[in-house]
């Protein structure tokens, strides 16, 4: 269903810009759409309550048109994961759109939601990702026989220069992948819109462990629920659906100088 056609059914109204209720009015009136949405993981009365918290810490947010907010917040219940909270799970990033004249909300995954929905998969027993530092002793090497050896310095451990991530599945498989400092920041550069702004600047080392994740999970034989999962990662939506991996993804180009994460 569309989002007006939702925000209409909330409401008992068409959405008037000029004149729309606050996003908090929304989030409660589709109380419905939430508790279908969520899986077992999380219930609704605490998910909403993470939802407001976002609002009222991150006060761009609540500027967001209602379309992407709704779209950008029932994506992260149908994940099941906790948006903007010290866990990492998932971000709710507010983005002015400078053609739309209006500030975006754009879903981004974090790191630990990125490492729940890989468990949650039912197919990968360990996933990890580390960060090695310019003291530490670190080699790796592929082929017929690949090896990756890590071994932390103490305390005096040097500037970070690479992350890498691994992964073992239950029947017995393995990967790893290695990526530089360096190119993990070109890369977030060139393609995220949040570099400048959010969890980037944040929890810079964070959001390169997930990079790294992203990149090694796509030699796991893993399921099309967990790939259709991630693909919702830095999408900013115009609908809501009862399945929001369906509702086609406007990948709007926003000022990303305007953004705010506070």
């Amino acid at each position: 269903m569309a989002t007006e056609k939702a925000i209409q059914r909330a409401t008992g109204r068409a959405p008037a810009l000029e004149n729309r209720p606050a996003l908090q009015q929304y989030i409660k009136q589709m109380s419905g759409e939430i508790k279908k949405a969520l899986p077992s993981v999380m219930t609704p009365e605490r998910f909403t309550r993470i939802v407001l918290s976002a609002l009222s810490t991150n006060p761009k947010l609540a500027e967001t048109t209602p379309q992407s907010f709704l779209g950008a917040m029932m994506t992260a219940a149908q994940l099941g994961l906790e948006p903007n909270t010290p866990l990492g799970q998932a971000y709710l990033l507010p983005y002015w759109n400078s053609k739309a004249n209006a500030y975006e909300c754009q879903f981004q995954l974090g790191y630990k939601g990125l490492l729940d929905l890989a468990y949650r998969s039912g197919e990968i027993s360990v996933i990890q990702a580390h960060v090695v530092y310019s003291e530490d002793q670190f080699s790796y090497s592929f082929g017929l026989k690949p090896e990756l050896k890590h071994i932390p310095a103490g305390e005096e451990r040097g500037e970070p220069v690479y992350v890498y991530a691994i992964f073992h599945t239950k029947d017995g498989g393995y990967g790893f992948e290695v990526c530089s400092i360096d190119d993990i920041r070109a890369h977030a550069q060139r393609y995220s819109k949040s570099f400048q702004n959010g969890p980037w600047q944040t929890n810079f080392e964070e959001m390169a462990k997930k990079t790294v994740l992203k990149r090694v999970l796509k030699y796991a034989p893993l399921k099309s629920e967990f790939l259709r999962g991630l693909a919702q990662d830095e999408t900013i939506k115009q609908e809501i659906s009862e399945d929001m991996y369906m509702v086609e993804a406007a990948y709007a180009e926003p000022d990303v100088s305007s953004a705010e994460n506070d």
